[in-house]
């Protein structure tokens, strides 16, 4: 989608970042990126494999149907370019005094580049003075500092990017966007946080007043780590509608990248006109998140794998549901006074579907109770999924049995849901009884580990039904075998699903867009 075709709540401009061999090919991607929704581009000289000067600079500017950006960066900032300084500054002043937009000079480089120039500067081509950090990122002191060097060093606009140790040290970067516009507002700021802790950083730097987000035309073909595609950002996270009163919400993980979520809450908040984003957060420290992150802007989370019983000890207020279980899968910051409160979808939407996969997938259970009444269901995994899911078919009346890599965890929540505990070794030679359930929780089998699977295939005759929480890929090398074993299987999409409803209604106070949610996953 062009970029000039869809509503805009805000002036953050998109720039996909250019680089090829050579000039020819540049061209091609300029018009690949203004049709994937670019609203500039950064030409990356460094990259050419051959380069012609001012005939290669001219062409590029006339043949360009966006706005530019040059860059020559240097080795010892992270670029290619390993000539002499003279050359190089050489090319980006006839970038300049042949029609460019913008041009980007490291700080390091800055002074040396005015004498060079001698202040002979186009009007129309704004200067980029950048920093960049490849090992971490300052404190909010030195940021402010370095923020200052870089406006003496005469730019038109501020440029820094540092690196992700943590996913709270991004907040440090949000709050120098803000100050910097409060006390100076001629002064248009770029900043972004590398890597994938820092992802946030580049999706919601229009709610913080950023100049501009680095979007690349294809998924890995970045100019930094962490860089997200064109796509994404317009048509996943909906960067376009975000404002500075957009609420943020986003899934707590670790691993996280997989997770769909984004992909399905965002399309509902823009089908329904709701102010909000939802985002990837890699947390290593849930604590120090949460007290990192107290604004009420950040409004809602989902939890996943391994964080759910610690987010729990966080709240300020649970659930009875998620308390009996041990762990939640969902906190809402309340907008009164910022308190947590945490609740658990996850054993709704798991043992929804499992019993629907019982029945044959037509109806819900029906007056005679549920088809999990009596049946043996086998657990794998003592974590927060397993516990809901224990919690869950205990409550449906089934005879719950736990398995797990390590017996001890096992044991303890066998004890609390009054079941049988088990090894994941012994689980091989498990069978008491036919036509069982079994409920994969691990994440045992998820992308990337595809050929990974918990249960030796020949065990699995045993069993009437196999679900598998993991829902990348949909089908599991455990579903697969199960099936070809002769079990009914259930997707973790099934439960992605049916969890998510009722999240997506504590998050909005709307109902949830269940027919949307099921074209999107499906």
């Amino acid at each position: 989608m062009g970029s000039g075709v869809e509503m805009r709540k805000n002036q953050t401009l998109i720039c996909a970042p250019l680089m090829a061999d050579s000039v020819d090919q540049v061209v091609v991607l300029m018009h690949t990126a203004k049709l994937k929704g670019a609203d500039i581009v950064e030409i990356r000289l460094d990259h050419l494999k051959s380069f012609n000067g001012r005939a290669d600079i001219e062409k590029l500017i006339r043949e360009c149907p966006l706005p530019t950006l040059f860059t020559y960066r240097p080795i010892w900032e992270g670029g290619q370019y390993d000539g002499d300084e003279n050359s190089r500054f050489n090319a980006l002043r006839l970038a300049m005094e042949l029609g460019a937009d913008h041009i980007d000079i490291e700080l390091k480089a800055a002074h040396e580049f005015n004498n060079f120039i001698r202040g002979n500067k186009p009007e129309k081509c704004k200067v980029i003075v950048s920093s960049h950090n490849y090992d971490n990122t300052p404190s909010a002191e030195d940021l402010g500092n370095l923020v200052a060097r870089i406006q003496a060093a005469g730019a038109d606009i501020v440029k820094f990017a540092t690196t992700a140790l943590d996913i709270t040290d991004v907040v440090r970067v949000f709050q120098i966007m803000v100050h910097s516009q409060y006390i100076n507002l001629q002064i248009p700021i770029i900043a972004m946080v590398m890597g994938e802790r820092g992802l946030i950083s580049r999706i919601l730097c229009p709610k913080f007043g950023g100049y501009l987000t680095f979007g690349t035309l294809e998924p890995g073909k970045v100019s930094a780590p962490g860089q997200p595609t064109i796509d994404e950002l317009v048509n996943i996270f909906n960067l376009r509608l975000i404002d500075t009163d957009t609420r943020v919400f986003g899934i707590i993980g670790k691993p996280v990248s997989h997770s769909k979520s984004p992909k399905l809450y965002n399309a509902a908040f823009k089908a329904a006109g709701f102010n909000g984003v939802y985002v990837h957060l890699l947390v290593d420290d849930v604590p120090k998140f949460f007290e990192t992150y107290s604004s009420t802007d950040f409004s809602g989370f989902s939890i996943t794998i391994p964080h759910k019983e610690v987010a729990l000890a966080l709240c300020d207020e649970v659930d009875p549901t998620a308390k009996a279980i041990g762990a939640v899968n969902c906190v809402i910051r309340r907008p009164t006074d910022g308190h947590l409160f945490g609740c658990n979808t996850d054993y709704i939407g798991a043992i929804s579907a499992i019993e629907d996969g019982l029945l044959g997938s037509h109806h819900g259970p029906t007056g005679a109770g549920s088809p999990l009444a009596g049946k043996l269901f086998v657990v794998i995994g003592a974590g927060g999924a397993g516990k809901a899911l224990a919690y869950g078919a205990k409550r449906k009346g089934a005879k719950v049995v736990i398995a797990n890599r390590t017996y001890d965890r096992a044991r303890e929540l066998a004890e609390i849901v009054g079941g049988q505990a088990l090894s994941l070794a012994e689980l091989g030679d498990f069978h008491p009884e036919s036509g069982m359930i079994l409920a994969n929780t691990t994440s045992i089998g998820m992308q990337p580990k595809v050929e990974e699977t918990p249960v030796p295939k020949e065990a699995l005759r045993h069993y009437k039904l196999v679900f598998d929480a993991v829902y990348t890929p949909k089908i599991t090398r455990l579903l697969r075998e199960a099936e070809e074993m002769g079990a009914k299987i259930v997707t973790g999409v099934e439960m992605f699903i049916g969890q998510a409803y009722e999240q997506y209604e504590r998050f909005t106070g709307l109902p949830a867009p269940k027919q949307l949610f099921k074209d999107i996953v499906n």
